[in-house]
């Protein structure tokens, strides 16, 4: 199943009438041929309408790259630019947009082939508010050929994600646990996203399972788990029904797809889940996240989101995790004091009963829930997959609806340490500079719940600009400050 869009960028150089329609084709070649030398090719299509002071050109160019299967859009301002024409037709376009402007190349250009793009920008801007129209706009959008070329490539990860938010349905399984209000949030602000949902209750998952059971892929799906599983594969026995449960979710995201391109999914494991289905989901939830699905647990509905925003982002796997309990300081002092350049209050580790995939795992086992068994038979818990998660740099995040319905996010990047947990579950030892005051004053003082979404690799600046762009308030997307940068909330005598 293909759950991440791709994107092909519509690029159209605009052109004032008072200028030169040729000096933004010079460099529309150029800037196309800039990143067509450094990325891929297959990302952009070159409008060949250069839109002049003309409502009739920006139509043309419209349907244009519409033809040309272009689900984003980057108007290239190659001269001052035509402002009404160029932010009707960012307004027109159904997908993610982007505005980016031409420098002047040299000492020569100045005397006659001066394009001001720098003074177009400010009323592009400007006439984009007038018409509510929302465009990705880089930190310093000038540039020659070469630096436009990757103000473009920084933009494909910030379009996938908006394309494919508007391309989402959410599939729920079950209300909330009980004593589990910690990932309660109004759904509004997802229709207010684009966002589709779909609610359905533990019994129509429960009944489906059943009648998956015999199924003839069973087998080929169980022949993939051993494979995958390997030597980590310590409840062979359970893996008859776990992939029972993982074609009945793959047949449900087929069939209740309806008109939506990408699928994610919330489901339960607990407290009846375990001793109606005989095992728990959390091994299948694994898998499925590895195959570009990502299942969140507890029906966190934000939480599948955010995992599914990371997914596309990074363009890989991703897990859900708590931000669980503190490092002791017997572990601190060692294995991190003096090894790395981080304070005991900047680390914490990452759990969940075994929802990561393998492929993010130093090592891995697929067992018991060592939990659940506390209060319940052994086999019934069975089906949850352990290990350390791999070491690397990570973004831990959130997008999250208030409980009053206002959209608020996190974003801290960091990593996990090379340090054995000696713990259980899927856990690995997180460091974020300065994650005591984080957790203090974002995490505890904006309300977000315990489950955060954690993507490998630092893609905090597409995180950023994503949310800037669905409309989150800016205000409002909290990270680490650096050490000596007060919070709003934080006592300065403290």
């Amino acid at each position: 199943m293909n759950n991440v869009p791709e994107i092909k960028i519509g690029i159209v150089g605009v052109s004032r009438d008072c200028f030169p329609a040729s000096l933004t084709k010079k460099r529309t070649d150029a800037l196309v041929a800039a990143y067509e030398a450094k990325y891929d090719a297959k990302d952009i299509y070159k409008c060949p309408v250069t839109i002049i002071e003309s409502e009739i050109d920006m139509v043309n160019a419209l349907e244009d790259i519409k033809a040309a299967g272009c689900n984003a859009l980057c108007v290239f301002l190659g001269n001052f630019g035509p402002e009404i024409s160029e932010t009707l037709l960012a307004k027109h376009f159904d997908g993610p947009k982007m505005f980016v402007a031409a420098a002047e190349e040299d000492n020569a250009v100045l005397s006659t082939d001066r394009g001001d793009a720098y003074c177009g920008m400010l009323n592009a801007s400007y006439n984009l508010q007038l018409r509510n129209v929302k465009a990705y706009i880089p930190e310093y959008p000038v540039g020659d050929a070469e630096e436009c070329a990757d103000m473009i490539h920084d933009f494909l990860p910030v379009a996938k994600a908006v394309y494919a938010l508007q391309n989402l349905k959410i599939i729920s399984f079950g209300p909330r646990p009980l004593n589990f209000l910690a990932c309660n949030a109004p759904i509004k602000q997802l229709y207010n996203l684009g966002v589709e949902i779909e609610e359905n209750s533990e019994l129509d998952l429960y009944e489906s399972f059943l009648k998956h059971e015999g199924d003839e892929r069973i087998p080929a799906i169980v022949k993939e788990m051993e494979e995958d599983l390997g030597a980590g594969n310590k409840k062979p026995e359970i893996l008859a029904k776990l992939a029972q449960y993982e074609l009945t979710l793959k047949d449900w995201v087929e069939a209740h797809r309806g008109y939506r391109k990408y699928v994610t999914l919330t489901t339960k494991c607990w407290p009846a889940f375990q001793t109606m289905f005989k095992f728990v989901p959390c091994y299948v939830n694994s898998r499925l996240t590895g195959q570009g699905i990502p299942v969140s647990c507890e029906v966190d509905i934000y939480g599948t989101l955010s995992e599914f925003l990371g997914t596309v982002v990074s363009d890989d796997i991703v897990t859900l995790l708590d931000i669980n309990n503190s490092v002791p300081k017997e572990m601190y002092k060692e294995d991190i004091e003096g090894k790395f350049d981080y304070k005991h209050t900047d680390t914490f580790m990452g759990f969940h009963c075994g929802n990561t995939c393998t492929k993010k795992l130093s090592f891995h086992e697929m067992k018991y829930q060592k939990i659940m068994a506390r209060s319940l038979p052994i086999e019934v818990t069975n089906g949850t997959l352990e290990g350390d998660i791999v070491p690397g740099e990570i973004t831990f995040f959130r997008l999250q609806s208030t409980a009053d319905g206002k959209l608020r996010a996190y974003i801290a990047e960091g990593e996990v340490l090379p340090v054995a947990t000696r713990s259980f579950g899927a856990i690995g030892v997180f460091a974020i500079p300065e994650m005591g005051r984080f957790y203090r004053h974002v995490l505890i003082e904006k309300g977000f719940p315990h489950h955060g979404a954690v993507a490998f690799g630092k893609w905090g600046k597409y995180l950023y600009e994503t949310f800037k762009y669905i409309g989150v308030p800016v205000d409002e997307i909290g990270y680490n400050q650096p050490a000596g940068v007060r919070y709003p909330t934080e006592n300065p005598w403290a």
